[in-house]
C-alpha cells in the first residue's frame, strides 16, 4: 500500500533520510495481531504501538530487529510497554490497515485507553531512540518543572518544548494546557512552571499565564497568552517550523524534516553541495528570500548535495544539475531551475508566486520499441496512448517494488495476449514512481491502480478480483463498440466469443 501523493512524498523523503540498522533476535516480544484478535487485545491494554507492515517492504525489514529489540527492552517497564504487529499485506487485514488510515509502511501508531485514542508514532526508528521515545508517552503528557535540575533533565535545546508558566495549576487556562499537551504529545516535549527564571529562554519575570516555546532554531523562542485550544494548537504547528529547514546527515534534523514534509504549504528545495565554494552565498540568499516570503504558502528547505541522491532520482533530476533548486504545489505541478547562481533565487521565487513559471514534467525516455503485449506508458505520450487514444485503454499505475505489482504482471500479461487479435483494446502500464500524471484525472492511492479508458473517453477504475478472467470480463462490459466493416469484423474475434473461449 502506498500513500497519497503529498503523504507518499514526505514518507519517501524521511525513508532516505532515516539510516537503521540491523540485527538479529532470538525471541520474539512483538505482538502479532490480526483482524480477529485485533480489538480485543487493544481491549486489554492501556498502550499499545501496532506497526502496520507488508513482507516485501525493504523499510519494514529494516525496522524490524530495531522494533523487537526495543520490545524486548520495553517489556520489563513498569508498566510493561506492548509493542505489536499487523501484517497489513494480508488479505484479511486489509481493513484494518484502511480502517486506520495506513497510508505507507511501514506506520506505527499508538493505541491508548483500550484503543479508544490513536496517535500517530513519530518518533525514532533505532531501538534506543523507540524506548525512549516511548517512556516518556506513558508519562504525564506535561511534567512539572520545580527546579534547575527540572529544566536541565528534561529541556533538549535541540529540540522543540513547550512550556506552560503559571501563577497557579487550576483554572481554564491550565485545563486547556493539558488538555492540548495529551493531544500533541507524541509530536512535542510538554512541561509547566511555576517560575519564569527556571526556563533558559524568554523573559524570566512574568507570572503567566503564558505558553513559551523553545526552538533550537529562528528566535530561539516565541511566546503566546491565548490559552484558547485551537488558537495554541495552531501558534505550536507554526512556529514549530523553521524559516528554512536543513536537510543533511545531522539526525538531530529529522523532527523538522517530518514537520517540513507534512505541511500544507508548496515545497521549495534548494539543494547545493555544502563544501562548495557557492554554498555560503546561496545559503544566504536562500534563507533572505525565505524570510521576505513568509506567509505566501511556501516552505523553504536548504538540502546538502551529499544526502539528496535519492530526493533527486524521485524527481528526475541529477545532482550534475546541482546548485539546483525545486519546487512542488500540493497539487502535484513541479519547478526546477538547474545550475543555480544566488541572484536567479529571489527572481525565480517571485515568478513561481506570480504564476510566471512552466511546469516540469517528470518523465522516462518514450520506448523506441513498444511492442510487448503490455504497452509502456510514460508521461511524455500517456495524451497519445490513453488520454487521446480512441482504444479502449486498461492502464495500470505501478512501482517497481511493489509485491502485488509484481503478482499482477503475469496476469495483465495473459489479458495482453488474450486481446491481440483486437486492435481496439490496448493493456498499458505507467511506472508511478518515475512519471508524474494529472492527479485531477487518475487518483492512485494505492499500487496497483487499475483504470479503464474507453474508446469514446469514459474512464472509471478498476476494483474487482485480480484474475485474468475477471479483468478480462470487465474489459468486454465496459468497452466501447466501435463499428467495423464486414471484412475488418470477419478477421477479428468476437468479445462475447472471446470471454466464452476463456
Amino acid at each position: 500500500m502506498v500513500s497519497r501523493s503529498g503523504i507518499c512524498f514526505f514518507i519517501f523523503a524521511i525513508s532516505i533520510f532515516v539510516s537503521i540498522s540491523c540485527s538479529a533476535s532470538e525471541q520474539e516480544h512483538v505482538l502479532t495481531l490480526e483482524h480477529s484478535n485485533f480489538t480485543d487485545t487493544l481491549s486489554k491494554h492501556d498502550f499499545v504501538v501496532v506497526e502496520f507492515y507488508a513482507p516485501w517492504c525493504g523499510h519494514c525489514k529494516q525496522l524490524a530487529p530495531e522494533y523487537e529489540k526495543a520490545a524486548s527492552v520495553l517489556s520489563s517497564h513498569d508498566p510493561p510497554i506492548v509493542l505489536a504487529k499487523v501484517d497489513a499485506n494480508e488479505e484479511a487485514n486489509r481493513e484494518l490497515a484502511t480502517q486506520f488510515q495506513v497510508q505507507g509502511f511501514p506506520t506505527l501508531k499508538i493505541f491508548r485507553n483500550g484503543g479508544k485514542n490513536i496517535q500517530e508514532y513519530k518518533g525514532p526508528r533505532e531501538a534506543d531512540g523507540i524506548v525512549d521515545y516511548l517512556k516518556k508517552q506513558v508519562g504525564p503528557a506535561s511534567s512539572e518543572i520545580k527546579s534547575a535540575e527540572d529544566s536541565a533533565s528534561r529541556i533538549d535545546e535541540k529540540k522543540i518544548f513547550v512550556v506552560g508558566i503559571f501563577p497557579k495549576f487550576s483554572g481554564e487556562e491550565f485545563e486547556n494546557f493539558t488538555a492540548l499537551s495529551e493531544k500533541l504529545r507524541s509530536d512535542y516535549d510538554f512541561g509547566h512552571t511555576l517560575d519564569a527564571k527556571l526556563i533558559p529562554q524568554g523573559e524570566s519575570s512574568v507570572n503567566g499565564p503564558i505558553l513559551r516555546l523553545l526552538k533550537p532554531f529562528d528566535e530561539k523562542f516565541v511566546d503566546f497568552k491565548d490559552f484558547d485550544a485551537e488558537g495554541m494548537e495552531k501558534f505550536i504547528e507554526e512556529s514549530s517550523l523553521p524559516t528554512v529547514t536543513i536537510f543533511n546527515k545531522d539526525p538531530d534534523n529529522q523532527p523538522f524534516l517530518m514537520k517540513y514534509f507534512e505541511n500544507p504549504n508548496a515545497k521549495a528545495m534548494l539543494i547545493v553541495d555544502f563544501k562548495s565554494d557557492a554554498y555560503s552565498g546561496l545559503e544566504s540568499t536562500f534563507k533572505d528570500v525565505a524570510v521576505a516570503n513568509k506567509g505566501k504558502g511556501v516552505s523553504f528547505l536548504l538540502a546538502d548535495l551529499e544526502t539528496s541522491n535519492g530526493l533527486l532520482q524521485y524527481f528526475g533530476l541529477n545532482g550534475d544539475q546541482a546548485p539546483l533548486i525545486f519546487l512542488q504545489k500540493t497539487t502535484g505541478e513541479k519547478f526546477y531551475k538547474a545550475h543555480l547562481e544566488a541572484d536567479h533565487i529571489a527572481p525565480w521565487v517571485n515568478d513561481y508566486l506570480e504564476g510566471a513559471l512552466k511546469p516540469f514534467i517528470k518523465s522516462e525516455a518514450i520506448p523506441e520499441v513498444n511492442d510487448e503485449p503490455v504497452k509502456v506508458v510514460v508521461a511524455n505520450n500517456l495524451q497519445e496512448l490513453v488520454l487521446g487514444s480512441e482504444k479502449n485503454v486498461l492502464l495500470e499505475f505501478y512501482a517497481p517494488w511493489c509485491g502485488h505489482c509484481k503478482q499482477l504482471a503475469p496476469i495483465l500479461e495473459e489479458v495482453a495476449v488474450s486481446f491481440e487479435k483486437d486492435p481496439n483494446i490496448v493493456i498499458a502500464k505507467l511506472d508511478a514512481t518515475a512519471n508524474d500524471y494529472p492527479t485531477e484525472i487518475f487518483e492512485v492511492q494505492g499500487y496497483p491502480t487499475l483504470y479503464f479508458r474507453t474508446s469514446k473517453g469514459s474512464l472509471v477504475s478498476y476494483d474487482g478480483n485480480r484474475t485474468k478472467e475477471d479483468i478480462i470480463d470487465f474489459i468486454v462490459k465496459n468497452r466501447d463498440t466501435i463499428a467495423q466493416s464486414e471484412e475488418e469484423s470477419a478477421n477479428e474475434s468476437d468479445p462475447s466469443e472471446l470471454k466464452d473461449e476463456l
